[in-house]
């Protein structure tokens, strides 16, 4: 019976009843959140999954995920062959396909929606501070996904460990017992005390229910019976009353007989799930699985066909208080001649002194083991261990190098600045390889982009690209070197340093020639050249290009206006990447896709890519990405009229590129609201906007380029057009350099707002037929809506209305409303009479953007598994936005979507 948690069991009722969902228990030790969970265990109408976090596993890869889905294994055969592929892999059941952390979170909620289709599913997740770090990842992937699935999951962790960061996820915080409740609970634990005692005990414990239950059973009879002596757990006291209940565990557990000691603690160094290896480890000991009884007579565990399971997760930590180094080391040589391989080479590091290359070796391969299931932190601290007892110190760096290398993968970068401090001071004493140099400088360059120093970064890439000994490391880094010298922030040394990654590029043709052109390309930029561009030969074999480079040749398309190679190259990189459930790296492909998608027009899928993409770099740990992406977002908001959401937005992209000295980010919010301006109309504001963003950190963004047109626009209505003429120039020299369709177009645009009398209308009429060549509708209405104003100041109005009635509908299918608004108020003014379109908007304006991106891919006859595969949710989710965007649509089926305008 639980005592006084009447409001926190309607909080989890509420979710049971509503069956999906997640929510995150906090409190300290012993407050009662296994007892909460404990009673949802017992009142839930669903099947329920279960795990404990234990701390000795907190290093094993997905430990926790496969206890908790061990009992629903055999449904996996029914996931998508790439989910089933890695999550098998992830629970070490086969197969060979790396499981990314998160294609594991994935295919855990496709399974856990699946076991839903034949009813209900609560998953409970105790002492969540001690998850592995990849179970964690995947089971908060999942959770933070339920939309519409009858699966519900409780996490219970521990208040402030700031080990469990369950962002994004309701908490329900557990404070003590108030003191009637309190006063309940020890009556019906320990009726026999005189009431003085009792009274004692409720101000002693705190409200804290563990103690209630256990400080009774501290007293001596004496004390038991209200002699009148000090209690050892005295008011006067500073030790907290949990540490008291840990010390009161402590000495019972010394009271116990040896054997039962020897199985306790085998018992709290692995977790046993099959009774017999536990009883031929503790045999090994001289004892036998009978000797637990004595513990669980003293209610300290319970022993079952599942294992052994402690009464509360201190008393595994007094039971290791409890026993001294001997037989903690006794223990760990019983264990390793009977548990797997992978807890075997934990289990004989922890009894290595010394080093030991065989013991070192046996825990790279648990490494390397690890790295296939995509346990990074596993990796890590299987590495660091191993370098502690190499015996050699070369090994020793390379593999305290590795472990870093995997700890920033992870996302964990104090740890991972730790283990490149160990390698730097190994290296003292040996001289490494070239590729160990290069990629301990790799790492440390990663440590210091994300600490906000991207150039203290570039220079670590180019020592790694000089350490090198092979050519596709050397190019891999020289590539990062250029791109990040140029993404920083304004800084003096930027020159220099993107100078110096163009020296360092090897002469040569292929990748050497590909790599030394974006060099040269970023160099010119920074050196101020505003119409810089490049070509370049795709060398043969362009499916082995690493990512880096098929990163940067998808984003430097835009400095040369190629945005079908920009979209074709991006959309392949998304695709690719979600294929091989490499998803921590999506978020960078995303950004170049949805700016792809921005730049040609196609808003709202670029606002469905966006909305997608700032949610998965959120849950991978990106603030770079989610800074950039959130920039873009602003400029879509921008365009759409949400002044309020734009501004948000920028507000965000800056603060995130300011703490990092990231200068794409800034750039983006710089450009939506100069964006927002223009829309709306506020000229001058937009015009001293550009002028100080261009002065400022952001001024070397070839982004720029694309705002020209904006701002000889706006130089033009508010008289000055001299001040457009000086932009005109720049521009016309780039899209002469890039000789494509679209930017000419759009400088035959803005030609014709500075020309005199008939040329304009030549110019207008020279930029439609160039649009003609290159889709790219949103600038396609804009050269119509100004074409029309010119119309119909000349008395042309019928032919006005023609350009100005294309305009306006373009507008409402990109969702484009100042604009609209804009063609409207020029239609009207031709003497047209038109409706009131109040905000209206398209068609597709109702719909979400998750509803949007799922209905975009509906329509192209995906089922709702493979759109769920793609979206990275759950059939039933994607079944549920189609039944929520149906009835706004006005269509009752799939077939009816192809009729909507905007959808294909």
């Amino acid at each position: 019976m639980l005592y006084g948690r009447q409001a926190e069991q309607a909080v989890i009722g509420g979710l049971l009843e509503g069956r999906c969902g997640a929510l995150v228990v906090r409190g300290e030790a012993g407050i009662g959140k296994s007892a909460l969970l404990e009673s949802c265990a017992a009142g839930a109408r669903a099947r329920v999954l279960r795990v404990t976090g234990v701390e000795s596993e907190a290093d094993l890869p997905f430990a926790a995920l496969h206890l908790l889905l061990r009992p629903v294994v055999e449904h996996i055969e029914a996931l998508p062959l790439q989910q089933a592929e890695a999550l098998r892999g992830a629970l070490g059941l086969g197969g060979d396909t790396r499981g990314d952390r998160f294609l594991v979170g994935l295919a855990t909620l496709s399974l856990l929606v699946e076991l839903a289709a034949a009813g209900p599913v609560v998953c409970l997740v105790d002492d969540a501070q001690w998850l592995d770090g990849e179970s964690a990842d995947a089971l908060l992937f999942a959770a933070r996904r339920l939309q519409a699935e009858p699966v519900a999951v409780l996490f219970a962790a521990r208040e402030g460990d700031g080990t469990f960061p369950a962002r994004g996820l309701p908490e329900l915080r557990l404070g003590g017992l108030d003191i009637e409740a309190a006063r309940k609970l020890l009556a019906a634990q320990a009726a026999d005390l005189p009431p003085a005692v009792r009274d004692q005990l409720v101000a002693e414990a705190g409200g804290n229910p563990l103690a209630l239950v256990e400080l009774p059973r501290m007293l001596t009879a004496g004390q038991r019976r209200g002699a009148l002596v000090p209690l050892s757990f005295s008011l006067g006291t500073a030790q907290p009353v949990t540490d008291r209940v840990l010390t009161g565990f402590r000495d019972r557990i010394a009271a116990l007989p040896d054997a039962t000691r020897s199985c306790l603690l085998v018992a709290a160094l692995d977790h046993h799930d099959e009774l017999n290896v536990l009883a031929r480890a503790v045999g090994l000991l001289g004892a036998a699985l009978a000797d637990f009884a004595a513990a669980e007579r003293a209610g300290l565990v319970r022993v079952g066909l599942g294992g052994v399971a402690f009464h509360h997760p201190l008393v595994r930590t007094a039971v290791l208080l409890a026993c001294d180094i001997a037989a903690r080391m006794a223990a760990h040589r019983a264990l390793a001649a009977t548990v797997d391989d992978d807890r075997r080479a934990w289990h004989l590091a922890a009894v290595t002194l010394q080093p030991d290359e065989e013991v070192a070796q046996k825990l790279e391969s648990l490494a390397l083991r690890a790295r296939q299931r995509g346990g990074q932190t596993a990796v890590s601290a299987a590495y660091a261990r191993a370098a502690e007892l190499s015996a050699e110190p070369g090994q020793a760096v390379r593999r305290w190098t590795a472990a870093a290398e995997a700890a920033a993968e992870a996302g964990l970068w104090q740890r991972a600045g730790d283990l490149v401090g160990r390698a730097r001071h190994q290296i003292g004493t040996t001289t490494p390889t070239g590729a160990v140099l290069a990629e301990l400088a790799y790492v440390r360059a990663k440590l210091e982009i994300e600490a906000g120093r991207p150039l203290e970064g570039v220079r670590l890439l180019h020592e790694g690209a000089e350490a090198a000994d092979d050519l596709p490391a050397r190019l891999s880094l020289l590539s990062l070197a250029g791109y990040y010298t140029w993404a920083s922030a304004a800084h003096p040394d930027q020159l220099a340093l993107a100078r110096r990654s163009e020296e360092l590029c090897p002469e040569g043709e292929g990748w050497a020639a590909v790599v030394r052109n974006f060099n040269r390309a970023f160099r010119l930029i920074l050196e101020g050249d505003a119409v810089a561009s490049f070509t370049y030969r795709m060398p043969d074999q362009a499916e082995r290009i690493p990512f880096e480079l098929r990163f940067i040749i998808a984003y430097q398309s835009m400095v040369r206006a190629d945005l079908d190679g920009m979209l074709e190259g991006s959309a392949r990189l998304v695709e690719d990447y979600r294929a091989e459930g490499r998803l921590a790296r999506m978020p960078q492909a995303m950004t170049v896709f949805t700016i792809a998608q921005l730049l040609l027009g196609h808003h709202r899928s670029a606002r469905a890519t966006v909305a997608a993409g700032l949610a998965l770099a959120a849950d991978v740990g990106q603030p770079q990405w989610r800074s950039y992406l959130a920039g873009v977002h602003a400029w879509l908001s921008a365009v759409a009229g949400a002044e309020e959401e734009c501004a948000a937005l920028a507000e965000q992209a800056v603060r995130d590129a300011d703490h990092r000295r990231w200068m794409p980010g800034a750039c983006w919010a710089e450009y939506a609201l100069a964006a927002l301006d223009f829309g709306l109309g506020r000229y001058e504001a937009m015009l001293d906007r550009v002028d100080r963003a261009m002065a400022g950190p952001t001024g070397h963004a070839f982004l720029w380029r694309y705002a020209w047109p904006d701002y000889i626009e706006a130089a033009v209505r508010v008289g000055d057009p001299q001040r457009a003429r000086e932009r005109l120039k720049l521009y016309a020299e780039w899209a002469g350099v890039t000789g494509r369709a679209r930017p000419l177009a759009v400088l035959h645009r803005v030609r014709a707002l500075l020309a005199p009398g008939s040329a304009a209308g030549e110019l207008y009429e020279r930029a439609l037929a160039l649009h003609g060549e290159g889709e790219q509708p949103f600038d396609e209405a804009r050269t119509r809506l100004v074409y029309g104003e010119w119309l119909r100041r000349h008395k042309r109005r019928a032919e006005a209305r023609t350009q100005l009635q294309a305009a306006m509908e373009a507008f409402d299918r990109l969702g484009a409303v100042p604009w609209s608004d804009r063609a409207t108020a020029e239609l009207r003014a031709t003497g047209l009479s038109l409706p009131d379109r109040s905000r209206a908007g398209g068609p597709l304006d109702v719909l979400t953007p998750q509803e949007l991106q799922v209905v975009r891919l509906a329509v192209t006859g995906a089922s709702n598994r493979e759109i769920g595969a793609q979206l990275f949710l759950s059939p039933r989710t994607v079944a549920s936005h189609l039944y929520k965007a149906f009835p706004k649509l006005g269509v009752s089926s799939r077939a009816e979507l192809t009729r909507l305008p905007g959808l294909t």
